[in-house]
């Protein structure tokens, strides 16, 4: 019946327009109606109940609640990804995240993606295969970042660090001294062990050794101070589920005037076309030219990515995002983080990367950030450490 429906439909509005037109009026096609027995794969029955979403705090590394304003502009109709109107709100975004970070950067977006698409957005336009790259690594993020620069071909170099520890600077300048590279990677927020990296002075020191700084916020942005272009930063990226309270899906980012001259100044194309930021910077309106279509971008992702931004400029949060800490000795993290979960419908997180089964992790980020969730979560963690068994020694 809906596809006889849909059919006759079809059919006056063709009619209509055509008449309209003084076109010809060509013969219909023929619907038939498709018969179960010619379904190889039948409609999913659990697709035909309504979506069940539990109501649960996230206290976890991210993503964090989304607040109702946030929600909202979520949930507005869509509109054209080349609609005039679109353009406005990518370039409101654009001014939200100069705030954010503190730059004023021309080429400063959004990537359509996640923070690991960031990262890749901004290793991949700014290291060539051969070139010699320098990773700090002191949890997860440094070794992610190691992983994507090798898949480029780069000549990867680490400077290793337990979790839990930072970088100084005569260290840095160490290794910079040593290895000679062209990009100098670190994390602001290391959220796998807690950690958050003091950067005054590594921008000057990276720019002494005629290397890019390029540093990931993506924990931190929000929750812990860092202004680019004060600290010489030339590539910073974060993501919008953290502080930001906005759903995943777009990440921040912003390239230098040094870093935008060694990105169009490379050899070779980048090795990702939807990365490319010769596409994406005339597509966010950071060059002089008309915009042309490049992708479809999450509309309303950028909606409330919009929000977000505008939230951080009236509030000005700055909280730690964070709090880490080891368990007493005989507990299993996974069996406390179950029972917060299944009883009080709290997330709490463990260790990620090098912290895996080391420590817990909880995040107090942005909405989120209020004394009444701090208790709940101090009384779910009182309750878990009461009533789970310790393991045997």
């Amino acid at each position: 019946m809906h596809r006889a429906v849909m059919g006759s439909a079809s059919r006056v509005l063709q009619a209509t327009a055509r008449a309209s037109l003084c076109l010809p009026v060509l013969p219909a096609p023929r619907y038939r109606a498709m018969s179960s027995q010619q379904l190889l794969v039948p409609p999913p029955a659990v697709l035909q109940q309504p979506l069940a979403v539990p109501d649960r705090l996230l206290l976890g590394p991210g993503p964090s609640n989304v607040p109702p304003r946030i929600l909202s502009a979520g949930g507005r109709q869509l509109i054209g990804h080349l609609h005039k109107e679109m353009f406005q709100i990518m370039d409101e975004i654009k001014l939200g995240i100069q705030y954010a970070f503190q730059t004023q950067n021309p080429l400063t977006l959004a990537i359509s993606g996640p923070g690991h698409c960031a990262m890749e957005a901004a290793l991949l336009n700014t290291v060539e295969a051969g070139e010699v790259v320098l990773m700090a690594v002191n949890g997860i993020w440094g070794e992610r970042a190691t992983d994507i620069s090798k898949r480029l071909g780069a000549d990867v170099h680490q400077l290793v660090k337990p979790p839990g520890e930072y970088f100084a600077l005569q260290e840095i300048e160490e290794a910079l001294a040593q290895h000679k590279p062209s990009l100098f990677f670190i994390t602001h927020g290391e959220s796998s062990s807690g950690v958050l990296q003091p950067l005054d002075g590594f921008g000057e020191l990276c720019h002494r050794y005629k290397c890019l700084l390029l540093v990931d916020s993506v924990a931190s942005l929000g929750g812990a101070p860092i202004l680019m272009d004060q600290q010489g930063i030339d590539i910073l990226y974060s993501g919008s589920q953290k502080v930001l309270n906005a759903p995943p899906g777009s990440a921040p980012i912003s390239f230098s005037e040094r870093a935008r001259k060694k990105i169009f100044s490379r050899r070779t194309k980048p090795p990702s076309f939807f990365l490319d930021m010769g596409w994406l910077a005339n597509y966010w309106g950071c060059d002089d030219k008309p915009r042309i279509y490049h992708h479809t971008a999450p509309i309303n992702s950028f909606f409330s990515l919009r929000e977000g931004l505008a939230i951080l400029a009236e509030q000005e949060v700055r909280l730690p995002t964070i709090t880490t800490f080891v368990l007493p000795e005989g507990y299993d993290w996974k069996e406390v983080t179950e029972f917060i979960m299944n009883k009080h419908a709290i997330e709490i997180s463990g260790g990620l990367g090098p912290s895996a089964g080391k420590v817990l992790r909880i995040g107090l980020m942005g909405y989120n950030s209020t004394k009444f969730n701090v208790d709940r979560a101090l009384h779910a963690l009182k309750d878990a450490l009461q009533h789970c068994h310790k393991n045997k020694l």
